[in-house]
């Protein structure tokens, strides 16, 4: 059985951007859990999970995508409305600089061979 790349976006990569966005916006911009929450589609319960590590930990992001994600903060904190087109963004960028395609072969062992998304290879 194997898993989408699409779902593997959904389990594992949107997960890991909302744990980090959750951090930088809790700890660095003072935003409460609720409006955290709020801002990222989330219950503020879901933001004390990641903040505690119980959920979403699999995935650990390279410098230059924490970079970004630390910009899509600032952004968000300014204007929760653009947490969405952030989040996008995100999705995108992590996407291009083949971080998904690691965490797919982690998971889908033997199917990337298959994949026509021009995942990274053997590695």
């Amino acid at each position: 059985m194997y898993s989408l790349p699409q779902e593997i976006e959904v389990w594992y990569i949107i997960p890991a951007i909302r744990r980090e966005l959750s951090k930088v916006l809790t700890k660095k911009y003072g935003m409460t859990f609720e409006k955290t929450g709020n801002a990222l589609g989330i219950s503020k319960a879901a933001v004390s999970q990641y903040l505690k590590k119980k959920r979403a930990n699999v995935v650990k992001f390279p410098e230059k995508v924490k970079k970004e994600i630390m910009k899509s903060a600032e952004i968000i904190q300014k204007n929760e409305k653009k947490a969405l087109k952030e989040i996008l963004r995100l999705l995108f960028l992590i996407k291009k600089s083949g971080c998904s395609c690691k965490v797919c072969k982690r998971y889908n062992k033997g199917v990337l061979s298959q994949c026509r998304m021009n995942p990274i290879r053997g590695e």
